[in-house]
Formats: C-alpha cells, sequence, structure tokens
C-alpha cells in the first residue's frame, strides 16, 4: 500500500503497479503506437515522393517525434494518466500525492521515456522498476508521479470510535498542526483494533500514543483521562476542524459525539469507566464487563463517568 495520508488520517489505498502489469501496458501502447507510426508513414511517403532526401528525411524525424512521443503524452494528458494499456491493465498515472496529472508531468515522463524504454528497449526502465520500492521507472522519479492499480477489491471501512461525551470539545485549544501524518494513521489504527489487543498491551500501546501526541502539540495529556479516551477525544477535535474548514460547521448526519446516528452503542475504552481524578491503569483495563452494574445514582456520585465498560 502507499502511504498517502489524507488529512483526516486515512491511508489512501493507492496500490503501486509492479513491473508485470506495467510492462504489459507499455507492449501494448509501443504495438498500438508503431501500428500507427507505420500507417502514417506509408501515407507521408506515398504523398511525399517528389521532395528531395532531406525534405524527406525531416518530416520523417517529426512524424517520429509526434506519433511515438507526442500522441502519448496528449493521450496521458487528456485521459489523466489512463494510456490504451494502462485502461487494459487497470493502471494509471497518479501524482505523489494522488491527486491526477497535467500536462507538465505526461511531458516529463514521455522525454524520458523515449531514452529509458524506446532507445535502450526498456532495460533501464526494467532496472530502475526493479529497484524503486514502488516501482517508479526513472521517468516517474523525474516527473513526480506514480502508477498505481485501479481494480483493488474494496474491503471494509475500519470505524474510528467516537470519544466519551464528557471529553467532546474539551481539547479545542490544542495546536494540531505540529502532529505528523504518520502519529495521525498510527492513532487511528489503534482505535480501530484496540477491542481485539491485549488489556496490557493495548494499555501500554495506548500511552505512547497519548505521549507522542502530548509532545507534538505541547501540551501534556489530562491525568485524569484514560489514554485511549484521550486519543479518541483528539482524533475527533481535528475531524471536527475539518468539517469545519470545509462545511462551515458539523458534517452533515454526524451527532455530536462523532457517532453516526445508526452506529449503535458506543465503543468500550480501557479505564474510561474510572471516576474523574482517579488514577486508571492496565489493572482497570482488565475488569471483566459483568462487574461494571453499579447503579445510575451511585454513578451520579462518581463525576463524569462515561458509561464505557472495560473490555474482557
Amino acid at each position: 500500500m502507499s502511504e498517502l495520508v489524507t488529512g483526516e488520517a486515512v491511508a489512501l489505498e493507492l496500490r503501486p503497479a509492479k513491473l508485470p502489469s506495467r510492462a504489459l501496458a507499455v507492449v501494448i501502447d509501443l504495438v498500438v503506437a508503431f501500428t500507427v507510426y507505420i500507417v502514417v508513414t506509408l501515407g507521408i511517403v506515398a504523398s511525399t515522393a517528389s521532395l528531395d532526401e532531406a525534405a524527406a528525411a525531416a518530416v520523417a524525424v517529426a512524424t517520429f517525434v509526434l506519433v511515438l512521443v507526442g500522441v502519448p503524452i496528449a493521450v496521458e494528458t487528456l485521459s489523466h494518466g489512463r494510456s490504451l494499456g494502462k485502461l487494459a491493465c487497470g493502471l494509471r498515472v497518479v501524482r505523489d500525492d494522488g491527486g491526477p496529472i497535467r500536462f507538465r508531468h505526461a511531458l516529463v515522463r514521455g522525454a524520458v521515456g523515449v531514452v529509458e524504454i524506446l532507445m535502450t528497449f526498456g532495460v533501464v526502465a526494467c532496472i530502475a522498476s526493479l529497484v524503486s520500492e514502488r516501482g517508479r521507472r526513472l521517468g516517474d522519479v523525474f516527473a513526480g508521479t506514480l502508477v498505481v492499480r485501479e481494480r483493488v477489491p474494496a474491503g471494509p471501512a475500519r470505524f474510528v470510535p467516537p470519544p466519551p461525551p464528557w471529553l467532546v470539545g474539551r481539547f479545542a485549544g490544542l495546536d494540531l498542526s505540529g502532529v505528523p501524518d504518520g502519529l495521525w494513521l498510527a492513532v487511528r489504527s489503534y482505535l480501530t483494533r484496540m477491542g481485539q489487543l491485549d488489556p496490557q498491551v493495548g494499555w501500554a500501546m495506548a500511552e505512547r500514543l497519548a505521549g507522542d501526541l502530548a509532545a507534538c502539540t505541547g501540551t501534556p495529556a489530562p491525568r485524569d483521562v484514560p489514554p485511549a479516551a484521550y486519543l479518541a477525544a483528539v482524533v475527533h477535535e481535528r475531524r471536527s476542524r475539518d468539517a469545519q474548514r470545509a462545511f462551515g460547521g458539523g458534517a452533515a448526519g454526524v451527532a455530536p459525539g462523532g457517532a453516526r446516528p445508526a452506529d449503535g452503542p458506543g465503543p468500550v475504552y480501557p479505564g474510561a469507566g474510572a471516576p474523574v481524578g482517579q488514577p486508571v491503569g492496565p489493572a482497570d483495563a482488565a475488569v471483566p464487563p459483568a462487574l461494571d452494574v453499579a447503579p445510575a445514582r451511585a454513578r451520579e456520585d462518581e463525576g463524569p463517568g462515561t458509561g464505557f465498560v472495560p473490555p474482557a
């Protein structure tokens, strides 16, 4: 998978194309291009039989450049990275950030491709693609592009649980501009899988991620908030800011706690059922859900409890 990350800390599921599929796409493109080139050349030879040798050579060079270089560049530009061969193999050329390519990207790829594909019979392109981690040839490196697979089986989207209601808006003053995309992705991955982790391991991982997040924001994590709930609250705060910038308010169909109305019961956070101000730790995360059956009036005396119970 590519390591591209969106504003909501979601990794773009772009799978870089490897050498076999790219080579097949290039072969298809070359067969079509040379067929067109031969037909055009025969037509030009028949119509320019009266020209002298120098003029015929100039026409031949112009035909070669236009058909074998100019046409592929125009096709990639107009189709946003889908040539005939790439369309047949389910491939597409995109920018390094995942966006569609422009004329300058196609121009650089086509110009470098003359040397590494046409003049060296694809040897340089094959070596560069094998050496590159993402299968890029020299034209992709210079143009800042990447060939990806479009026909990828869609997997189920993982749901990021919302924070406890009493934490919503508590971290509105945090400076999140210094948090790298890699850390956002790690936090999101933890939140989507925390129910599958061992309580001790999950607690240690949440503490480490909370410490890294606090170091990037410049504000220490609250001691009265379980680290998993803190991570969920900060991620919710970032998503709320993104929605405000995009729509001028909250996203449509999202409840104040960050969950969709049809999401059902809230998530389970390790240690989130402890009263505020009381130390929480891995031992609290290991308490079975069956023990958390205190009456509602007893919970009111505990402070702003979340109602979440730790996993078994």
